[in-house]
């Protein structure tokens, strides 16, 4: 063969090498785990909700049933202030000698397990969250079960993977199908959990996570339709396809006003944290003191209780009245607010519906009439785009929600704009500073890292000092190199032999005398390790992390390994100086006087050749 033909099946050897993605068949074991979690994952929320039912019945009217039912019919008169505190200290007793793991509202615990716990959850947390959640819940608690759906799906999910013999990644893979499978299951909205796993739970983009918790989804969903039933959950009048440049408008205002109180939530519930950290109290009885505010609430505005399906699917029916949709946002902001940073158990997907229904039914009264449910379906997908910092999420859930496709425009502009607001409002969003308050911190921003575009012969030194094998040592007395710690040393034709390091040269010349006949050879260390000039700076990157070595000779493929330069640690911050010149470097590439007519170009621009810009001759 001749030799272009071997460069060109190099060539053609290495690009199948470097693919659009680094997913192994490992993928396919991996995604039969995730679809039995995702099985198992509508098995346990068929189990919570009707523990939720359960407990409803027990405490509000004191009767045996698992149909999911609204507190506000209760009959108990001033007693029902005492239930949900009642509900309140049980779940603060089981966090103190069961768990603490069960406190709060579930995705920010199950993100601290990803990255801090190596995705591994305590199995006892599977059993106790639910448990913990449904007494909240079914209390009185004005909460919503998908946040505990997904710690316990996750927790499921966890467990069985710590059965098996997985690495981190593919734990937290198969976590994370636990908690899509149960938000799956609970809402039937398959594609929303997808969303939401990619944007608050997996961390990354890939295949190797995607393709297992997708199947995971699809699986519950699939099986809701034989355990739960159908969706949508809440059914919506049908809009229209179309609004006009008023309704666009009015979309645009919702967002903002949706990101405003996404703002104002937030710091609600964690100015309410705050005050209870000041209590001198242990924090196992803080939950029955927001348990007492939910029901002085309750007892002053009945609809505030609860999870609020009944509530929701009404307000995008448009049979709520005014009185209510206002009593709605003030009384369960306030509620929710306090008890969530109480740190009791619940969700917060639920209870930002009902507020975003409410500010969107408020907002029906002064915005263009587009239709029955509109607006209150608007600021339901912008509250969940602001608050959570979701705003795909936002979009396709309130979607699958209501099967209302018609609805993607206006909600494309409402929860990108309420996103944008609290980005740039709030440092971190109200699942992330729960995260943050425990010590970590976190990135939510996926990019292309620079080290996987740019190639070793990009920022590979070319001018290093090769030292032959056959050099003796009158020579390398005269010619050392002093600034390099590791030396290549190579043959006739320039092929590497092996490596040197300083140390060693140093310690050749004190303890060698006048000994002529000694040689670098004698030296070298044979098989170093090295990199190639057409790999990205990812894979050197992980070879450095790997040996514990920060410098490679870089060396053609193939037997010759002709040398052709070093890269050392340091050359790998080329990649991020790049980077930040991106970011930050402003330049007009197109000069502005181009787009001007050619003759006006030439009376305004720079002026000819000789002259000052004074209109003097040079030197006069």
């Amino acid at each position: 063969m001749s030799a272009s033909g071997t460069v060109r099946e190099l060539a053609s050897a290495r690009a199948s090498e470097l693919g659009d993605f680094t997913t192994t068949w490992r993928v396919v074991p991996m995604s039969v785990a995730a679809v039995a979690i995702g099985l198992l994952s509508t098995c346990v929320a068929w189990a919570l909700l009707r523990l939720i039912g359960l407990f409803t019945n027990l405490f509000f009217f004191q009767r045996w049933g698992v149909t999911l039912v609204s507190p506000a019919g209760h009959h108990l008169g001033g007693l029902v202030v005492l239930v949900p505190a009642a509900g309140a200290l049980v779940v603060g007793l089981m966090a103190r000698y069961g768990s603490e793991r069960i406190r709060g509202h579930g995705i920010p615990e199950a993100i601290e397990s990803i990255l801090i716990r190596g995705s591994r959850v305590e199995p006892r947390v599977a059993f106790l969250k639910p448990l913990s959640a449904a007494i909240s819940i079914g209390s009185g608690g004005p909460f919503g079960a998908e946040g505990p759906i997904i710690m316990t799906g996750g927790a499921f999910g966890s467990m069985i993977a710590q059965f098996l013999k997985l690495t981190s990644a593919e734990r937290k893979t198969l976590l994370v199908a636990g908690a899509a499978g149960g938000m799956s299951a609970t809402f039937a909205s398959p594609v929303a959990a997808v969303a939401l796993a990619v944007e608050l739970l997996l961390f990354e983009w890939k295949p190797r996570s995607l393709v297992p918790v997708a199947l995971a989804s699809a699986s519950a969903a699939a099986a809701r339709r034989y355990v739960i039933g159908l969706g949508p959950l809440f059914l919506a009048p049908a809009h229209p396809l179309f609004i006009g440049p008023a309704g666009l408008v009015g979309c645009a205002l919702a967002g903002l006003a949706a990101g405003a109180l996404s703002v104002v939530l937030t710091g609600a519930v964690y100015a309410a944290e705050d005050v209870f950290a000041r209590l001198p109290l242990h924090w196992m009885w803080w939950p029955a003191i927001g348990g007492l505010v939910v029901g002085v609430g309750g007892l002053v505005f009945p609809e505030a209780l609860g999870v609020g399906y009944d509530t929701i699917g009404a307000l995008l029916q448009g049979q709520v009245a005014g009185r209510v949709i206002i009593g709605l946002l003030l009384v369960k902001s306030v509620v929710w607010s306090v008890s969530l940073g109480s740190g009791t158990s619940g969700g917060v997907l639920a209870p930002l519906l009902l507020m975003g229904g409410a500010l969107g039914g408020v907002e029906a009264l002064v915005l263009p009439d587009e239709g029955t449910g509109f607006w209150p379906l608007v600021s339901m997908g912008a509250i969940l785009g602001g608050t959570m910092r979701s705003p795909f999420t936002g979009i396709v859930f309130a979607l699958e929600l209501t099967h209302d496709v018609n609805m993607l425009l206006p909600l494309l502009v409402s929860v990108t704009l309420a996103h944008g607001f609290t980005v740039l409002a709030l440092r971190r969003s109200i699942l992330t500073e729960k995260v943050s308050r425990r010590g970590y911190h976190l990135s939510r921003e996926y990019a292309v890292d620079p080290l996987e575009i740019l190639f070793v012969r990009e920022v590979m030194r070319r001018n290093v000092v090769a030292l032959p094998a056959s050099m003796e040592l009158a020579a390398l007395r005269a010619e050392r190199p002093r600034r390099q710690l590791l030396c290549p040393v190579v043959d006739t034709d320039r092929r590497l032999v092996g490596v040197v390091t300083r140390r060693d040269l140093d310690g050749l010349l004190t303890f060698a005398g006048s000994d002529s006949d000694v040689r670098v050879g004698a030296l070298v260390r044979p098989d170093p390790i090295v990199a190639y000039p057409d790999e990205p700076l990812r894979a050197v990157v992980y070879r450095m992390a790997e040996t514990g070595r920060t410098r490679f000779p870089v060396v053609e493929r193939g037997e010759g390994r002709r040398l052709l330069g070093m890269i050392a640690l340091s050359d790998l911050l080329e990649a991020r100086v790049r980077g930040l010149e991106a970011e930050r470097r402003r330049e007009r590439v197109l000069p502005l006087h181009l787009l001007l007519p050619r003759g006006f170009r030439c009376r305004t621009g720079s002026p000819p050749a000789g002259v000052a810009e004074d209109g003097a001759r040079p030197g006069t």
